[in-house]
């Protein structure tokens, strides 16, 4: 009786399945030359445009999507952000579907189990940033709960005229010109003008990095590929905003001029309608809101950059213009902003004029809870990384060093996301939905991306019923490309299987030197470098005819450096040298910050000398800073270096400063 049960219900599912409406798109991925910021450059379209097309279904209908590559040497791929859909189909290359080759063709074909509001790119490298992007509209059989007379698809996206692989190098160097050009650069003048000088020192005492809100300077931000542009809205019309939050690395603000905004929907189900004056979007977050169209002219749908560097908007309606009213700018300098997460923890609100997402306030329309008698697995995962080094990780390690989460099917899963940086990080589970834990009980929204803020905690949970391996990850592009990822496995009875990675994930070098050259010595650095490790060479040449010498001396380190933490590094290489006569030697040491963001080494070498260095770095302003070091050699005895460096550009900067061997001398400061 059970088997002939079985085979009616399997039956039933086939002819559901062949009765189901299909609906085929072509999308079609390729390079050309635009202008969107107003400088042309190389980017990736989706049928010719940015963002791509909306695709529309209506829950039940079977999708299929042709994906066609016409890049001429990358590979591409397409991910379909929110659906939940069969393992093969969920398009991670590698991981779960071939990456899709140029000149190739992929066809994707799953149901759709759901209603709501989703999006889809690529999850190919950096190509995301680079245009490869689109809305996915997904109707309910039974229409929509709340009604509305007229329903737009909003895009909010992030654009940059610079490739965003040198982006990734130069944020992999710590070179902060991008914070000067969007004016959040921490300094000593700063903190004065605010004053937060006390806050200044404290997080400098606590050896904790300048904050800030987003990590690179943009060009332009959009809604549907745009600046600005119009929505057809009568007054007292009921308007569905469908927004998405395809950024790759920027939190929006959405506010508007015409009146509070009502949450309908968030990540694609529907929730109890609640009213919000500013709505805080994480990256990859959707959002359905109702807005009602007032009476006398057009009003202002504004998103503005988190960072407060710019934003993009929509107006609704016609005739005179009512402009949404500004966000404020964050105070960076202020430890109470910095732990706005923990503070949120306690239920205090420090800046209600920048709100947190509105978590607290989500309310599911029905029961989410999880199914009762399963087995549970907790899992503490703690959100760490390296703003200056620029590795993002979970635990303190990056994928390539450990890239595997171990489910089991029939299981209730719940990770605890601990928050121990000073950024916000959009975290995504591939595959499920999610209970966020957020006070509301059996009525927890459910969701698919959360936002965890600086030094806060969130608690997700979900039900293990899709096996397979799922890409699990911060949704922030360029925290994943540096190693905040891992794959959420399924057992299986092969006890040996392992997650297929991409191999560009697999924790790649990048190359960046830096220095300075004066009319009197010049020192710097150049390596290749990747999470953990340095292979480069070091540089200090003085030239004769200066004040204390008469010859040119030169000082070369070739080193192997392994990072561990933030505060602590090791080296061992070969040093050649003519200072003083020394002989070339073999070298070993460590580095340590210290409280004050000092930092310090101790040197050893094969001639039996050791040295002790001493050096920090103090912002005066945004674009100048104060530069000391000090140093004992047992062999070369004392020598110190006291100067200054203004920034022109983002390569290219002016210095000026005393050296105790070589004398005074100015020139220009480089970075690449």
């Amino acid at each position: 009786m059970k088997k002939l049960f079985v085979a009616c219900f399997a039956f039933l599912i086939i002819l559901t399945q062949a009765h189901a409406k299909v609906v085929e798109y072509d999308l079609v991925i390729a390079e050309q030359e635009i202008s969107p910021a107003g400088k042309p450059v190389p980017a990736l379209t989706v049928n010719g445009g940015i963002p791509g097309p909306t695709l529309r279904f209506t829950e039940g209908d079977t999708a299929v999507i042709r994906v066609h590559n016409k890049l001429k040497t990358e590979s591409t791929s397409t991910h379909w952000h929110g659906l939940l859909l069969p393992n093969p189909m969920d398009g991670v290359p590698y991981l779960t579907t071939p990456p899709i080759e140029p000149g190739t063709t992929f066809t994707f074909r799953f149901p759709l189990k759901q209603s709501g509001t989703y999006w889809y790119h690529s999850h190919t490298g950096l190509q995301e940033q680079r245009g490869v992007y689109g809305s996915i509209v997904v109707l309910p059989k039974a229409g929509e709960s709340v009604r509305s007379d007229r329903d737009h698809v909003l895009v909010l996206s992030d654009w940059t005229n610079r490739n965003p692989k040198t982006i990734m190098r130069s944020l992999m160097a710590g070179y902060d010109y991008d914070a000067i050009k969007k004016g959040n650069k921490q300094s000593l003048d700063g903190a004065a003008k605010v004053g937060a000088l006390g806050d200044y020192f404290e997080r400098e005492k606590t050896r904790i990095p300048p904050m800030d809100l987003s990590d690179v300077y943009y060009d332009a931000f959009f809604i549907n590929g745009k600046t600005t542009s119009r929505l057809v809205g009568k007054p007292g019309e009921k308007v569905r905003l469908r927004l998405i939050n395809a950024g790759a690395s920027t939190y929006f603000y959405v506010h508007t001029s015409a009146g509070p905004m009502k949450i309908v929907a968030a990540d694609g189900p529907p929730v109890e309608p609640v009213k919000v004056e500013n709505l805080l979007m994480g990256i990859a977050e959707t959002y359905d809101i109702i807005v009602t169209v007032p009476e006398g002219g057009s009003y202002e749908i504004r998103a503005t950059a988190q960072d407060g560097s710019g934003h993009a908007s929509v107006w609704l309606g016609e005739g005179t213009e009512h402009p949404a009213p500004e966000i404020p700018k964050a105070n960076l300098y202020k430890m109470d902003y910095m732990l706005a997460g923990a503070f949120e923890a306690l239920g205090d609100a420090p800046d209600s004029d920048r709100p947190l997402p509105p978590y607290r306030k989500l309310r599911a329309l029905s029961s989410t809870t999880l199914p009762k008698g399963a087995p549970l697995r907790t899992k503490e995962l703690r959100l760490t990384g390296d703003m200056e080094r620029y590795i993002w990780s979970f635990n303190g390690k990056t994928l390539s060093e450990d890239s595997t989460i171990r489910i089991k099917k029939g299981e209730n899963v719940r990770f605890e996301l601990v928050n121990d940086t000073m950024m916000h990080h959009p975290i995504h589970l591939h595959g499920h939905f999610f209970r966020l834990v957020n006070g509301q009980g059996d009525r927890s929204p459910l969701k698919h991306t959360v936002d965890v803020p600086p030094m806060g905690k969130r608690t997700i949970e979900f039900e293990a019923n899709d096996e397979g391996d799922w890409f699990f990850h911060c949704h922030l592009l360029y925290h994943m490309e540096a190693g905040m990822a891992r794959v959420v496995s399924y057992e299986t009875s092969d006890p040996n299987h392992e997650p297929s990675i991409d191999p560009a994930l697999n924790d790649p070098y990048y190359w960046m030197a830096s220095g300075i050259v004066q009319n009197n010595m010049s020192m710097g650095m150049a390596k290749i470098m990747n999470a953990r490790n340095d292979f480069g060479v070091l540089w200090d040449v003085g030239y004769g005819g200066m004040e204390h010498s008469d010859e040119n001396t030169y000082e070369v380190d070739a080193y192997w450096g392994r990072y561990f933490n933030p505060n602590f590094s090791t080296l061992l290489g070969y040093r050649f040298t003519n200072e003083d006569d020394a002989e070339d030697r073999f070298i070993g040491g460590v580095r340590y910050r210290l409280s004050g963001l000092f930092w310090s080494s101790l040197t050893l070498d094969s001639e039996g000398d050791a040295r002790v260095e001493m050096a920090k770095a103090v912002q005066l302003t945004q674009r100048l800073s104060f530069l000391g070091n000090v140093e004992y050699d047992t062999n070369t005895q004392f020598d110190w270096y006291a100067g200054f460096e203004y920034v022109l550009t983002r390569n290219f900067g002016l210095t000026t400063g005393y050296d105790g061997t070589h004398g005074f001398g100015g020139g220009f400061s480089f970075r690449f």
